[in-house]
């Protein structure tokens, strides 16, 4: 089997499936109240979109193993703190469970492959 060779961020998968969240997280929040728009849904919206920079910024600054893995843990803090805001969305009724759970999971696979990018620099780093 053939592999793509990856030149760009926007070929790796993690960027992929943070990248299709975050527009999905997107358009679930168009139906939050309008009185969240300043809070939760901003958010929300900012820190699942700051996944998908942080893996831009990881990629072009692999060139130094301790820059690459600093936006690793930034992204990893990002993805996190988007899980915090899929509970509140939740417990505030403005998503269904089904939804956050999936999502949830989502955004525990990306922390994964962030863990693996953070343990395996070598792997990633120029």
């Amino acid at each position: 089997m053939k592999t793509k060779k990856i030149t760009s961020h926007r070929d790796l998968e993690i960027y992929k499936i943070a990248f299709d969240a975050a527009m999905e997280i997107f358009e679930l929040t168009k139906g939050f109240p309008k009185e969240e728009q300043y809070s939760l849904t901003d958010q929300i919206r900012r820190s699942s979109r700051s996944v998908c920079a942080q893996i831009s910024e990881a990629f072009r600054k692999r060139k130094y193993e301790k820059s690459f893995i600093s936006k690793i843990v930034d992204g990893e803090g990002e993805a996190a703190e988007t899980q915090v805001w899929l509970e509140f969305s939740l417990r505030c009724g403005y998503i269904k469970k089904s939804k956050a759970n999936e999502l949830y999971k989502i955004y525990d696979n990306i922390l994964s492959k962030f863990v693996i990018m953070r343990n395996q620099p070598d792997k990633w780093v120029l």
